[in-house]
């Protein structure tokens, strides 16, 4: 992600962010939007599904990482 992509969600968890995404993806089926503000929704969208996409592969590595510091551990 771009720094300012970084700058913008900074402070922002992955609940908040999932929590916006899912309120986009309902506007965006459930409302008649004009295209600019439909289009703005969408890329807001992407980001925030980036971002989230970021925040769980690096939740993944953390525990691929610590699952082999204890089994590195308990071997003799």
């Amino acid at each position: 992600m771009s720094d300012v992509t970084n700058a913008i969600l900074e402070g922002i968890s992955y609940e908040q962010a999932l929590g916006e995404l899912e309120r986009i993806v309902a506007a965006l089926e459930s409302e008649e939007r004009p295209l600019e503000e439909a289009l703005a929704l969408y890329e807001r969208g992407q980001v925030l599904a980036r971002y989230c996409a970021s925040l769980l592969d690096n939740a993944e590595l953390k525990v691929q990482q610590l699952s082999e510091d204890v089994v590195e551990d308990f071997q003799p």
